[in-house]
């Protein structure tokens, strides 16, 4: 009997690098942040209160960054200044792990190596639980086992027998924990895929939006994709209008809401770009200042902008 397109398969055994990003937040929530990225992402729910984005992966496979420094990056800049936190889940052909941004505060992770060696500190994993509101005594003994070495998993909900001991089994197993918080990915978006098969089972969901960079040319986007509003358009950001089509992106442009966001993204992007210079850390460095070039571009269209 032929598989459902995007049901379980046997996995490469050195999978393709890819990132896959979770917002604790509505789909409406996440678009008018996303562009941050500078990169073409897909954005679809994945379940009550979550969305997940799907990049395209520019940085890490036509410029040769590495995807745990972007994906790190990434969910640095979209927790900044948010009242949602970030989960970025990353893969590479030697290592796979998390990244959990919140806020100012400084991002937990952790990493295990392809065979599923654990490298990160158990620490992180408590820290992980209580940002996300986990529950100490059910959920946090399943992901303490994730930072075990071997089959160390327990029968139940969480991680079992079934999930294996690699890298990419890890994070089956830290998607089953987050199972219990109401995270709920879509069939086919499941780490280790290659970016391809990953945009391709986004690309499959009802309602699923794509967000591109500002000022890249393309072609016309799907109807269901987000869509900028016309003259005079009153819908706000991620709302729709009456019309039942997408609002827009990001505040208009000289709007008061514009000047707040570009103010905002300055103030964000000045100390995560300090942080990174202390600890010559490149993703941190690119982190603040993609968010400073951003408000400074937003707040010098305002200043140039005629008043009425």
């Amino acid at each position: 009997m032929p598989s459902d397109d995007f049901g379980p398969r046997a996995r490469p055994a050195r999978p393709d690098p890819g990132a896959l990003l979770l917002c604790r937040a509505d789909p409406g929530d996440v678009a008018p942040t996303a562009r941050l990225l500078r990169d073409r992402v897909l954005l679809t729910s994945a379940g009550p209160r979550w969305s997940v984005l799907v990049p395209a992966g520019r940085p890490w496979r036509r410029e040769g960054e590495p995807v745990d420094r972007v994906a790190t990056g990434w969910a640095t800049a979209l927790a900044v200044g948010a009242p949602w936190p970030v989960l970025a889940l990353w893969w590479d052909a030697d290592r796979a792990g998390y990244t959990l941004a919140s806020g100012y505060r400084r991002p937990v992770g952790y990493i295990w190596l392809t065979d599923g060696t654990p490298v990160g500190e158990e620490e992180a994993m408590r820290t992980f639980a209580a940002r996300l509101g986990l529950d100490p005594a059910a959920d946090l003994p399943l992901l303490e086992a994730l930072t075990r070495s071997g089959p160390g998993f327990g029968p139940g909900p969480g991680p079992g027998p079934g999930f294996g001991v690699d890298a990419r089994a890890r994070l089956d197993g830290l998607l089953a924990v987050l199972v219990r918080a109401g995270v709920d990915l879509p069939p086919g978006l499941t780490p280790g895929e290659s970016v391809d098969r990953l945009r391709e089972a986004a690309r499959s969901r009802p309602g699923v939006q794509e967000i591109r960079e500002p000022g890249r040319a393309g072609s016309p986007r799907p109807a269901s994709t987000l869509t900028d509003p016309g003259p005079g358009s009153p819908g706000t950001a991620g709302r729709g209008d009456e019309r039942g089509l997408p609002g827009p992106l990001l505040p208009y442009a000289g709007s008061p809401g514009a000047r707040v966001l570009a103010l905002a993204q300055v103030a964000a992007g000045l100390p995560l770009t300090a942080w990174g210079l202390r600890r010559r850390d490149g993703g941190w460095i690119a982190s603040g200042t993609l968010l400073m070039a951003h408000g400074a571009l937003g707040l010098l269209y305002d200043l140039g902008r005629p008043r009425d």
